[in-house]
């Protein structure tokens, strides 16, 4: 009896201790965590874990330029002076100028006819007017030619220029006529600079140049320079006694 007596107490005794043991683990796992005991979180943002990408600076855009035609539309003809024995000329022959030719000369005409340059000496001719140039120089060109440089041989000379087709029998038919132009001498000019005032600011300026110089030297130098003039009178007339 005491021995079934001690093992009964001893079981009873290890059921508390295992009830106690179950019960304190179950309170421990649900025990809450104290505000005042700061929980450490970090947080990762996707910012931070992105991998920065860096552009290259982009070019600033450039402004449209405008675009120049080649052609206007416009029946035109011009002439230019390049030096004293060369002209220049440029024109621009519409579609509707060989239209009318070829209304008025035949479907045929203007593959039957070549294009002429026709260049007119007018040197002295106060009133030009086709017929009544001094002498003229037929030049052949190409049809899709627009500008030719002009070998004219003749300084101090004034000209003008016919751009048209020139039929087989030798007939001419003007489509555009240039203006008149005229070459520069080869010779040195005959003209003289014109006397000038003297001007009070160079002066000083020329005095603050050589301070310290003979007061001449300014007036030397100006004088050199063409800056003054013989006398104080007008253009001219700097050398008229009274």
């Amino acid at each position: 009896m005491i021995v079934s007596f001690t093992w009964v107490l001893g079981g009873a005794l290890i059921l508390v201790l295992l009830t106690i043991f179950l019960w304190s683990a179950r309170n421990k796992q649900k025990k809450p965590v104290p505000r005042h005991v700061p929980i450490a979180v970090k947080e990762e943002y996707a910012e931070e874990l992105a991998i920065p990408v860096v552009f290259p600076p982009q070019p600033a855009a450039k402004p449209e330029m405008p675009v120049i035609p080649w052609y206007y539309g416009k029946d035109r003809m011009t002439l230019m002076v390049r030096d004293p024995n060369w002209i220049f000329a440029y024109w621009e022959i519409s579609a509707a100028k060989q239209n009318e030719f070829s209304n008025q000369y035949g479907h045929d005409a203007w593959n039957n006819s070549l294009s002429i340059l026709r260049v007119y000496d007018i040197t002295g001719v106060e009133d030009f007017n086709g017929t009544n140039a001094n002498d003229f120089t037929d030049i052949s060109i190409h049809d899709t030619v627009d500008s030719w440089h002009i070998d004219v041989a003749r300084p101090n000379s004034s000209f003008c220029v016919d751009l048209g087709r020139l039929f087989p029998d030798g007939t001419f038919i003007t489509l555009l006529r240039s203006n008149i132009v005229k070459t520069p001498s080869m010779d040195v000019s005959n003209l003289l600079d014109e006397e000038w005032m003297w001007i009070e600011d160079i002066y000083r300026t020329l005095n603050r140049t050589y301070l310290g110089s003979s007061p001449t030297i300014p007036k030397e130098f100006g004088r050199g320079m063409g800056l003054i003039s013989v006398g104080m009178s007008s253009p001219g007339l700097g050398n008229r006694k009274n």
